[in-house]
């Protein structure tokens, strides 16, 4: 047996290997990862409930995110190549389940994505939800509120786009923003977005009781990550639109972003509408991770096929 202590960079972990880490970002394995050994079956189900215990912000949890690794989190231990076959088989596992929730017509799925410029909410999504139905499924991307947006309440824009029964939507971006880019921009006097915390709390609250699943997920960058991805944009002439020169006043505002984003995972992480810190430095562990937690959320719905009331054996087909 091989004990290795590593700081949250570390990514190497061996089949026999414990692995400790310090701080609230890093866990502690003291088993080898066997999943592997079935193919990766077992893992379907097995990893999604440590996922969302490692990534979940409990209820008035203080968070620094310096102190969150953006790496990996010591779970899966192993490498890249290995752990993508699980990933398949987990966007096959939304696919199905997509496919009870909507036949079901009776419970909501709603998935809320943020994160820094060039986070990757675009890729996780299109990754996750690529075998879905799309009669089922809504994107929704969230840009600067329009002039008739302005006009009515912060809120009004997003309620219209929340999944119906037996729909998932997922919110690239979000009612969030109407509070982190509001008050790091300065769009508004502070006297505005410090209600809107209570107001996103109560109106995600009455989602809930009306029954909808709310996920929220935060794809959680390092500062040189932001760097290589935006000089990419820069470097390949395909990437160009991605990038908007506005995009370096956001950089320049870093610290006041993570700041905010703090507040907002302190003040709005409920037991009904959680959200979840995921590293996102590599963007296959980010998949993986947000896939295992979303499988695991719709198996905790409790989805089934509807029951017929007549007997399909009394019936024939001639």
């Amino acid at each position: 047996m091989v004990t290795k202590v590593i700081d949250s960079k570390g990514v190497g972990f061996g089949n026999s290997e414990i692995v400790m880490f310090v701080g609230r970002s890093e866990l502690s394995i003291s088993r080898p990862f066997s999943c592997m050994s079935s193919g990766g079956k077992d893992c379907l189900g097995m990893l999604g409930e440590e996922f969302t215990n490692k990534c979940i912000v409990r209820p008035g949890e203080q968070v620094k995110l310096d102190d969150i690794t953006t790496t990996t989190l010591g779970i899966l231990g192993r490498p890249k190549e290995e752990v993508l076959p699980i990933f398949q088989g987990l966007r096959s596992k939304v696919a199905n389940q997509q496919r009870v929730l909507y036949a079901e017509g009776k419970k909501r799925l709603l998935i809320v994505m943020q994160a820094m410029d060039t986070g990757g909410k675009d890729g996780c999504v299109r990754k996750l939800f690529s075998r879905v139905d799309p009669q089922g499924v809504w994107g929704t991307p969230f840009k600067a509120p329009s002039t008739r947006e302005l006009s009515h309440d912060f809120l009004w824009r997003v309620h219209k786009v929340v999944p119906a029964k037996g729909e998932i939507a997922v919110f690239n971006r979000s009612h969030y923003e109407d509070i982190i880019a509001v008050r790091v921009k300065n769009l508004a006097p502070e006297k505005v977005w410090q209600k809107r915390y209570k107001h996103i709390v109560d109106f995600e609250q009455m989602l809930v009781d009306e029954g909808t699943t709310v996920l929220k997920f935060f794809l959680h960058i390092s500062k040189e990550e932001q760097k290589r991805r935006l000089q990419a944009r820069l470097d390949r002439p395909e990437k160009h639109w991605k990038f908007l020169p506005e995009d370096l006043e956001d950089r320049a505002k870093w610290d006041d972003f993570q700041v905010a984003y703090e507040d907002v995972f302190e003040r709005t992480s409920t037991d009904q509408a959680p959200w979840f810190i995921i590293p996102a430095d590599y963007k296959w562990y980010r998949d993986m991770a947000v896939a295992q937690i979303v499988t695991h959320a719709m198996d905790r719905m409790n989805l089934e096929y509807p029951k017929v009331t007549w007997d399909p054996s009394e019936v024939v087909v001639e």
